[in-house]
């Protein structure tokens, strides 16, 4: 694609050469007085003097006469370059005389005018004594100008588009997740005036996200108060209370127990912009345990070892089992591997998955999915298998096996060396 300094650059040289083109076509055909002038003075200089064929004295008195009051040296000229007359120094012929008028510079001397004859001759003074070579000079002044033109016009539209390219990178930047994105306002033209109101934008935001954030981390904790209260009352009816009754309170309080629970940590990993992730540990030891707790769980692979989160791995794995346990049919398969630098788990079951349109929708915050296979659940744990994953500087991926089963990828990086075989 082509950048955009260029564009505006190109387009610039393209109107300064249409113009140059338009000023150099409409000279040519209308001509100008000054050429014309030129022409006459050339006449007018012949009527003055004798015949070519006269005397060089009389052409010489005739040349006197011509030049009186110039100061400056002048000389006449034949066809073929000889002297026939000259006023002071004789002049040599300009090698790049031509027909008309001629002005020559002589870098150690005066200029030197030569004005060429109808007949032939060529009057060369070291003065000026007519215009000379207009359309020459008006070529060569227009070319100069688009020149001169495109190379200064370089750096101002660079620094235009260097201006549009900083507010790009930082709407970039802000699309990306990265609240603090800001552009410098450079100057006081439409391009700072856009900088500054996408600052301004940007601060909003930043500060609505932080108040959102906040507002749902201590909505979350303040819940814990009533759910403690509710389960200790639960406690205190013993046997009063109806068993199905009770059991189904205990139910909703654990349900709910578990959604705060998710909301709260996937409000930390908002929140955190930089987890230290130093511990090393051996992610197929930590899923062994984690699948120990799940019936027809079925763990191989390799023990890389990988520097992270401990507690966020095993909610990781955990949440995985939990929706396989959920929404899938046993038994839950679960693969741990390494490719390159990544260690990646792999987890699949005996069920038909979600359909190839919800592979990217199933981790939205809850989302779930619609069938007979799907029970309770809080619509936050696949969310937070990804917010995870990318805390560690990978991702989480719904796809297609080989053999066509659905399965769920998650790539962790900074994988450093394997520690074992399978298991």
């Amino acid at each position: 694609m082509l950048r955009l300094y260029l564009r505006f650059y190109l387009a610039l040289l393209g109107s300064l050469v249409a113009l140059g083109f338009a000023m150099a076509v409409v000279w040519h055909l209308a001509g100008g007085p000054m050429e014309q002038a030129g022409v006459s003075m050339s006449r007018l200089i012949q009527n003055v003097l004798p015949p070519a064929d006269a005397p060089p004295a009389v052409q010489e008195e005739a040349l006197r006469r011509l030049a009186t009051g110039l100061k400056g040296d002048a000389t006449l000229l034949a066809p073929d370059g000889t002297v026939i007359a000259a006023i002071g120094p004789p002049q040599s012929l300009p090698v790049r005389a031509r027909r008309g008028i001629a002005i020559f510079p002589r870098w150690q001397r005066e200029p030197v005018t030569a004005v060429r004859l109808a007949d032939g001759r060529v009057l060369v003074a070291s003065v000026p004594i007519a215009i000379g070579n207009i359309r020459e000079v008006f070529h060569l002044t227009l070319l100069i100008l688009v020149i001169a033109i495109g190379i200064a016009a370089y750096p101002l539209v660079r620094r235009l588009s260097r201006s549009v390219e900083r507010l790009q990178r930082g709407v970039d930047s802000l699309g990306a997740g990265d609240l603090k994105a800001r552009v410098p306002v450079e100057g006081h033209d439409e391009v700072a005036r856009l900088a500054a109101s996408f600052n301004r934008a940007a601060q909003r935001i930043e500060e609505l996200v932080g108040a959102h954030r906040t507002l749902l981390a201590n909505a979350s904790h303040e819940l814990r108060t009533p759910l403690t209260r509710i389960r200790l009352a639960l406690d205190l009816l013993k046997e009063s209370a109806d068993p199905r009754v009770k059991a189904g309170l205990a139910a909703d309080i654990a349900e709910l127990d578990e959604l705060v629970d998710e909301i709260l940590l996937a409000s930390r990993l908002d929140a955190v912009e930089h987890w230290r992730l130093e511990e090393d540990i051996d992610l197929l030891a930590l899923a062994a345990e984690e699948c120990a707790r799940y019936d027809e769980v079925q763990l191989e692979g390799a023990a890389p070892r990988l520097q992270g989160d401990a507690r966020l791995l095993r909610r990781l794995l955990r949440n995985l089992l939990e929706n396989a346990r959920r929404h899938g049919m046993p038994p839950t398969q679960v693969r741990i591997a390494r490719v390159g630098a990544t260690a990646t788990i792999t987890v699949w079951d005996a069920g038909p998955g979600p359909d190839a349109s919800e592979y990217e929708r199933v981790f939205t915050p809850f989302y779930r999915r619609s069938g007979p296979c799907v029970t309770s659940g809080t619509g936050l744990g696949l969310s937070l298998v990804r917010q995870i994953a990318r805390t560690h500087g990978g991702d989480a991926h719904c796809v297609t096996m080989a053999d066509g089963r659905t399965a769920f990828l998650i790539e962790l990086a900074a994988a450093v060396e394997a520690v074992g075989g399978s298991r």
